[in-house]
């Protein structure tokens, strides 16, 4: 059975090979920080990308990002908390700069029990990820157990430590434990066309599945 990255995890990822050299303030993904603080990260290189994508840089700007979702359906504008989490807020938009997420689908929505849509593999089927993992941030460890409220944004994940490019949209709030980082949130604009997307559910009505209508991100932006 495939290894599924999902909010509900039960499953390990595939330890890591080894730790990769994760590059310098150079690079040409990191901002010049000026007086803004950065967190030093690590990424650690797991193999098997569903698509190939550079690491990001070691040295994650803290603050907050502006990203938004381009889809077919509208888009969905986000604010990425680099305070709470930066090294995610690196991984994620390193990857929507090297277009990682451009014309992939949102492969997953559920309709009872949690409420969210979740996106970022790829490969389309929720195995998929980036070739590289890095730990849990923000509320893991803190002792917060806080709310998966209406318009967080949070990580993906097959176990602890396994974060890649999979996360997950709440247009509800959704009773889940303090296990998944949150990094964001969605703006107004955005929770409109979640709502939209929630209400055709999923494929057949199931409570958990593919959306009913094909949701795919055709370009994500960074400012």
């Amino acid at each position: 059975m495939k290894k599924t990255r999902t909010v509900l995890s039960g499953l390990l990822a595939a330890t890591a090979v080894f730790t990769a050299a994760c590059g310098t303030s150079d690079s040409p993904d990191a901002a010049d920080t000026g007086d803004v603080s950065a967190a030093s990260c690590e990424y650690t290189v797991t193999g098997g990308a569903a698509k190939d994508v550079n690491l990001p840089p070691a040295e994650a700007p803290q603050g907050t990002v502006s990203m938004t979702l381009e889809t077919n359906v509208g888009d969905i504008p986000l604010s990425l908390d680099g305070d709470r989490a930066p090294c995610t807020v690196n991984a994620i938009s390193h990857l929507a700069r090297s277009g990682y997420y451009d014309d992939t689908v949102c492969h997953r929505i559920t309709t009872a029990g949690i409420y969210v849509l979740q996106c970022g593999d790829p490969t389309g089927r929720g195995s998929g990820g980036p070739g590289f993992s890095y730990a849990d941030e923000y509320p893991v460890g803190s002792g917060d157990s806080p709310t998966y409220a209406a318009g967080v944004l949070a990580m993906a994940n097959a176990g602890p430590g396994t974060n890649g490019s999979q996360f997950f949209m709440n247009y509800r709030d959704s009773p889940l434990p303090p296990s998944y980082t949150m990094f964001g949130t969605v703006e107004p604009d955005g929770m409109k066309v979640l709502g939209e997307i929630a209400e055709k559910g999923a494929v057949g009505g199931a409570p958990d599945g593919a959306p009913a209508e094909e949701i795919r991100i055709e370009h994500v932006t960074v400012d």
